[in-house]
């Protein structure tokens, strides 16, 4: 099978073959018990992929390993002691690494069926993202309608997950992020205020739908400074959810301001909540999935490339252009 292999840490953007990344012919990986094969159809980049591979994520597998942690595609090998699933069935799933390559072997119970009307490769970009921001909103934060939801990093994947998930669930969302374009694809997907730039006071924004009360929920996977600025703008009592460091910065919490407005302060790793919390997860990818055969959510795709050219894809997500989710797919095409 072909794959992408990681060979040395550095920059993903970096051509292939002359830096980190290379494109190799393996051998299809062993099967163990209780997992299953699947020919993959598309796998899904996010941002905490370009960190692992640069050497800078909290999980750093040894060298040389496959970069990826999400695919869709239709299961060609069951192992023993899997019933879930057959020969056949169109899956989406995630596996700790090894996703950029032509198979993948992931354990049965973090494999899911796609539902009829979803197109097979778009269903890629569903477990992390749709995942991470539905644990995060129902579960931790207890998002009721009419509350308001502060989005930063909006136009991301994982941000665009939690703005169309905020809203089916009747709540105001105010969404984060940079330029005009971004801009007009954040309304279009529903959000009641868009903010470019931190050089504002939310209070005294005459569009502001939170005038006087704040926010009841942050929602935000960028960190840096942006954590001081969106603290200024919560209401009392609201929750604040920490989902990743985007900026690069990860910053430290002023404890005080969370005393002022006793606002509760939730880290939310997804992944690890197959260890702790598997029921939780279970669940949630299940009611999420049912969202999307029912089309009350919908994947934005900003755009696909081919296999071997994974570092132009890795280049799009770096450079902040992406809008939505950014697929890998085993065809030879690329749209952007």
């Amino acid at each position: 099978m072909k794959a992408i292999v990681c060979e040395g840490l550095g920059d993903a953007r970096s051509p292939l073959g002359t830096g980190c990344l290379a494109l190799k012919e393996l051998p299809e990986p062993k099967l163990p018990d209780g997992h299953v094969r699947v020919q993959v159809a598309a796998a899904s980049l996010n941002f905490p992929d370009a960190l692992q591979i640069k050497g800078g994520y909290q999980d750093k597998p040894k060298l040389p390993f496959i970069p990826g942690s999400e695919v869709s595609g239709v299961v060609t090998e069951v192992a023993s002691g899997v019933k879930s699933l057959r020969v056949g069935d169109k899956v989406c799933a995630v596996r700790q690494t090894g996703a950029f390559a032509e198979q993948a072997v992931v354990p049965a119970p973090a494999a899911w069926r796609v539902p009829e009307g979803l197109a097979l490769e778009d269903a890629a970009a569903i477990p992390i993202v749709y995942g991470t921001a539905d644990v995060s909103l129902r579960h931790r934060a207890q998002l009721k309608p009419g509350q308001t939801v502060l989005v930063l990093g909006a136009a991301g994947g994982v941000g665009v997950a939690a703005l169309q998930l905020a809203k089916l669930a009747g709540a105001r969302v105010v969404a984060v992020a940079g330029g005009a374009a971004k801009a007009d694809f954040l309304r279009g997907q529903g959000a009641d205020a868009y903010w470019g730039h931190w050089t504002f006071h939310l209070f005294q924004q005459p569009s502001a739908p939170t005038a006087f009360t704040g926010v009841d929920v942050v929602f935000d996977p960028v960190g840096g400074s942006q954590l001081f600025e969106a603290l200024k703008c919560v209401a009392w009592g609201a929750q604040y959810l920490v989902i990743g460091f985007a900026s690069g910065d990860i910053p430290k919490v002023p404890a005080n301001l969370l005393l002022v407005k006793n606002t509760t302060m939730h880290g939310v790793f997804w992944g690890s909540y197959m260890m702790h919390q598997p029921r939780v997860l279970a669940d949630s990818m299940r009611q999420v999935l049912e969202w999307f055969g029912q089309g009350k959510l919908r994947v934005e795709v900003f755009a696909r490339f081919p296999l071997e050219r994974v570092t132009e894809a890795f280049q799009v997500i770096l450079d902040r252009r992406v809008r939505g989710k950014v697929l890998l797919t085993m065809a030879p095409r690329a749209r952007l």
